[in-house]
């Protein structure tokens, strides 16, 4: 007993660090004592463990039984053995504590986390009109059981390992058994255990990088989600989630471009108007792409112009070039985004005011900008905003200034020939072996019916073929 205190002292710096402490107690002659962090524990449910403890010890007699009575007196339903003080410790430091009797060569781990946190809330990046107002928080045990509360099938998995060498941080993968692809399971262990690193202190995104192996594609290769909802719809297609503790989004995989696009609102409407949205969020993004790219050309050549469009294209100049101009404007859009992140709340009305002030009108005034290119910029912008997933947006905004560069230097050709190297660059994506632009290349007529139209659920009896679902139907084929 001795040693081991000795050991974890050393181990655990108890003395020297605040948060790790240790409560000794004497039960039917024995020495115990309970490892414990301060913070990430339910202290209440540990005194009424101590309470039962101390009953135990004046009401029954010492026998040779002395750790099957105690064992037996922990009122808890997760009580579980280790013989092993370096996966007790690994267990305590994420919140459960542990119990060394002296004699014995096994200690007791008992599960009493109550991590703090926030409770579930919508998240502010998926909301919706009509729908479940719940979203995931920092708690990964909070998050499964917001996604066990959906599918309540037996055979819904929810695998738990530790990544990072000294943050030990809690990942869990999620699939439903008998559907999701059991070598895309696999697969994502195994990249998971060989992540060898200190710590994931930046939670789900150091694990996308270590799986996907990302690198300077901007384009986004797995989804992120914060609705359970979402989560659970995509574990019973066939896709694989991950949790990560300290993150309120999950990793959905194999994922392609298409995912990206849809949004739960789609599917909380009619599927007419689910197609309306659908149709308009399209839109949406091909201006954001291509809006400004296409104007710049028909201003540097207005000789493509056909008469009915002659009203297009600037009715004044200025002495600073309109390529400049829209360059300007787009970092100038990108910073005010970026401020009105960072702008605490109460100052938030004051930040558009000044936008709207120094971009609006005094910037027109003085000739850096002309109307039409604070209109084309406003028109992308919004674009961007309308795209259901952050990355994406980011990305296709990288790739809409690379269109830009390319049109002001090579004209016409410039836009064919950078918008063909885009097409056939997203083409050639294959994360986790997923075909990117699936189901448009290669195409499959009736999947990709599913991207431009929303149908209604009772049409939809196939699960999607992308992800290779063990059990392919949805609904009874008749």
């Amino acid at each position: 007993m001795i040693e081991n205190e000795n050991y974890l002292k050393e181990k655990l710096g108890i003395g020297t660090t605040f948060d790790v402490g240790v409560r000794k107690l004497s039960i039917l002659n024995k020495e115990l004592q309970i490892y414990f962090v301060n913070g990430l524990c339910d202290i209440q449910y540990i005194i009424e463990l101590l309470k039962e403890l101390m009953f135990l010890d004046a009401t029954e007699k010492q026998n040779l039984r002395v750790r099957e009575q105690i064992e037996n007196r922990l009122t808890h339903v997760q009580v579980e053995r280790v013989n092993n003080l370096d996966e007790a410790t690994d267990q305590m430091l994420s919140g459960l504590i542990f119990i060394l009797i002296e004699g014995e060569t096994e200690a007791l781990v008992i599960d009493v986390r109550s991590y703090p946190g926030r409770g579930p809330e919508e998240p502010d990046t998926e909301r919706v009109v009509r729908g479940a107002r719940d979203g995931y928080t920092e708690n990964i045990i909070l998050n499964t059981a917001l996604t066990r509360r959906r599918i309540r099938d037996e055979r819904l998995r929810h695998e738990i390992l530790q990544v990072g060498v000294r943050s030990k941080t809690d990942v869990c993968i999620g699939y439903i058994d008998g559907i999701a692809d059991s070598n895309i399971v696999e697969k994502v262990k195994k990249e998971l255990e060989n992540i060898n690193i200190d710590g994931i202190t930046m939670a789900d995104k150091v694990v996308e990088e270590f799986i996907v192996k990302q690198g300077l594609n901007p384009f986004p290769l797995v989804r992120y989600s914060e609705r359970p909802d979402v989560t659970a719809t995509h574990l019973l297609e066939g896709h694989v989630v991950i949790y990560v503790d300290t993150s309120p989004s999950v990793i959905i995989l194999p994922t392609t471009f298409f995912h990206h696009v849809q949004h739960a609102e789609e599917f909380r409407q009619a599927p007419l108007v689910g197609t309306f949205l659908r149709w308009v969020r399209f839109s949406g993004m091909l201006f954001a792409l291509l809006i400004l790219p296409l104007w710049l050309l028909l201003v540097m050549q207005p000789d493509l112009l056909p008469e009915v469009l002659d009203f297009i294209g600037p009715d004044e100049t200025t002495n600073v070039p309109v390529f400049a101009q829209i360059f300007i404007a787009e970092v100038g859009i990108e910073l005010l985004r970026m401020a009105a992140i960072h702008t605490p709340s109460p100052l938030a009305t004051a930040l558009g005011l000044v936008a709207a002030l120094l971009i609006g009108e005094i910037a027109i005034q003085v000739g850096l900008f002309i109307p039409e290119v604070i209109l084309y910029v406003a028109l992308g912008a919004i674009g961007t905003f309308a795209t259901p997933s952050y990355e994406l947006g980011i990305a296709l905004k990288i790739a809409r200034l690379v269109l830009l560069l390319i049109v002001f230097i090579f004209k016409a050709p410039g836009l064919i020939i950078g918008c063909t190297l885009l097409l056939l660059f997203i083409a050639n994506m294959k994360p986790l072996d997923t075909p990117y632009l699936w189901p448009f290349l290669p195409f499959y007529p009736k999947a990709f019916l599913d991207i431009v139209l929303r149908l209604s659920v009772p049409i939809k009896k196939k699960r999607p073929t992308i992800v290779n679902p063990q059990n392919p139907n949805k609904q009874p084929v008749n």
